[in-house]
C-alpha cells in the first residue's frame, strides 16, 4: 500500500454498501443496481428478482416462479434481519476498518503512521505537525530550539523554555537520578566527540574523553518549575535529548490522535512505537522485538510482544555504529566512562506508560545490564526484554505472558 492511502477491506465494503442501501462510499450517490451475494436457502425460486429499498437480490437457473405476497413478505423480513446484522457489524468493526497510512520524516528518521476511524486523515496530519513542532523545540542542532539556547547559555543564564521541553527534561532527570547516572541528558560533550552518524565519526583520543567527562553531570542541569526555565551550571556543559526524542515523538503523536478523535492508531518513530485505542477485533497489537547484529545473533528480529496500549522503545547496538581498525563501536555510551558499553547485551526493549520514559529507560538499562536494569524497571512499573550477544533472551516477569520468540537463533534464559 502506498503511503498516504486509505483502505477498506473488501468484506467490510460489501457490508457498507448493503447497509446503506447501495450508497457509494466515496461519492454518496446511489447506483442503479447494487448486487449483494447472500448465501443460504432463502426459499426463493430460481429466476426471481426482487427490489427492496434499493437492494436487488437475484437468482438464476430454471424452476417454478412464485409471485405471491407471502414470499415477498418472507424475503423482506429476511433482508431486514440481514441489513440489521450488517449495521451492527459496521458499528462494531466498520468504523475501525477505515484506515489511513502515511510516512513522514523528522528527527533524522522515518515516522510511520497507521490511523483508524473517520478522522484518520486529520489525526495523522495533526500528529505529523506535533512531531515537527517538538523537533524544533528539543533538537540541539536547531539554533533556535530550547535545547540549543540552553547550551549556549551554559554557565551563565537561566532561559525560559516551552512546557513540552520542560516536561521532557524532567523525565530525563528523574531517570538519570534513579539510574545513578547510567542515563545522562548532559552527555553531548562526549557524544559529539564520537560523532556517530556524522561526517567525522571516529574514536576520540583518550585525553579528550577524560577532559570532557568533567562536563557530563546531570546534577548540574537545573529546572525551575515556577518559571518553566532551565540552566546548565557550568560552561562547556551541553544537553542532548537524542536518546529520548523518538519516544517523545510517539507521545506527541498519540496525544494528537486523542485530540483529533481518531478511533485507534499505531505510530513508529525510529526505535520507538506508540499505541492508541483498541484494534477492531479487540486483539492486542503485535510489536516486533529487535535483537542485534553482533556476534552469533545476526538476525534482526528475535520475537514479538502483544500489547493493548502503551509505548515500547529499543536501545540496540545496531542503531548507530562504525568500524575502526577492525573494531565495531556503537553509540550507546556509558556516561561514566565515555566509551560504548560492552556488557554482552545487543539490545534492550522497554515498555512503559510514556514514550519518552520507555526511551530513557531502554538507554539506562542497556548501560546498567540485566540485573540492575531489571531493578530500575520495577521502580517505574515498566517491562523489559534484554537480549544478549550469545542469543539469550531475558524477559521481566510482567512481560513473560506477552512475549513470544519467533526466531530459532535466540533462546530464553532465566
Amino acid at each position: 500500500m502506498r503511503a498516504g492511502q486509505d483502505s477498506v477491506p473488501s468484506k467490510i465494503k460489501i457490508a457498507i454498501s448493503i447497509a446503506y442501501s447501495g450508497r457509494d462510499e466515496n461519492t454518496g450517490s446511489v447506483p442503479r443496481e447494487t448486487v449483494g451475494t447472500i448465501s443460504g436457502n432463502l426459499g426463493v425460486p430460481a429466476g426471481t428478482c426482487y427490489n427492496k429499498g434499493g437492494i436487488i437480490v437475484g437468482t438464476s437457473g430454471k424452476g417454478n416462479k412464485m409471485r405471491g405476497k407471502k414470499w415477498i413478505a418472507v424475503l423482506s423480513s429476511l433482508l431486514a434481519l440481514i441489513v440489521l446484522f450488517l449495521i451492527l457489524l459496521w458499528a462494531l468493526y466498520g468504523r475501525h476498518a477505515l484506515r489511513y497510512e502515511c510516512t513522514n520524516y523528522a528527527m533524522g528518521t522515518y515516522i510511520q503512521q497507521t490511523v483508524y476511524g473517520k478522522n484518520r486523515r486529520a489525526a495523522a496530519a495533526a500528529a505529523a505537525k506535533s512531531v515537527g513542532e517538538l523537533e524544533t523545540l528539543i533538537s540541539w542542532r536547531t539554533e533556535t530550539s530550547d535545547i540549543a539556547r540552553l547550551n549556549t547559555a551554559a554557565g551563565s543564564n537561566w532561559i525560559k523554555i516551552d512546557s513540552r521541553t520542560f516536561s521532557l527534561l524532567k523525565i530525563c532527570l528523574d531517570v538519570a537520578q534513579k539510574s545513578g547516572g547510567a542515563f545522562d541528558p548532559t552527555l553531548l560533550p562526549i557524544s559529539s566527540l564520537w560523532d556517530f552518524g556524522g561526517d567525522n565519526q571516529h574514536v576520540p583520543a583518550k585525553t579528550e574523553i577524560e577532559r570532557y567527562l568533567n562536563y557530563v553531570r546531570y546534577a548540574d542541569l537545573r529546572l525551575d518549575s515556577g518559571n518553566s526555565s532551565a540552566s546548565l551550571k557550568n560552561h562547556y556543559m551541553a544537553a542532548d535529548l537524542d536518546e529520548v526524542e523518538e519516544g517523545a515523538a510517539c507521545d506527541a503523536a498519540v496525544e494528537a490522535y486523542r485530540s483529533a478523535g481518531a478511533e485507534s492508531a499505531v505510530v513508529a518513530v525510529g526505535s520507538s512505537v506508540g499505541l492508541y485505542g483498541t484494534k477492531a477485533d479487540r486483539s492486542p497489537w503485535q510489536i516486533a522485538v529487535r535483537g542485534g547484529q553482533s556476534g552469533k545473533t545476526g538476525a534482526s528480529t528475535a520475537g514479538q510482544i502483544r500489547l493493548s496500549d502503551g509505548f515500547a522503545s529499543t536501545a540496540a547496538v545496531s542503531d548507530l555504529s562504525f568500524t575502526e581498525n577492525g573494531v565495531v563501536y556503537h553509540h550507546l555510551l556509558n556516561p561514566k566512562t565515555g566509551y560504548p558499553e560492552n556488557n554482552g547485551l545487543v539490545s534492550v526493549t522497554v515498555t512503559a506508560k510514556t514514550g519518552a520514559l520507555s526511551d530513557a529507560l531502554a538507554a539506562a538499562c542497556f548501560v546498567l545490564g540485566r540485573e540492575k536494569g531489571t531493578a530500575l524497571l520495577k521502580t517505574y512499573g515498566a517491562g523489559g526484554i534484554f537480549i544478549q550477544d550469545s542469543g539469550g533472551v531475558f524477559v521481566t516477569d510482567n512481560l513473560k505472558s506477552k512475549f513470544q520468540l519467533t526466531n530459532s537463533a535466540y533462546r530464553m534464559v532465566h
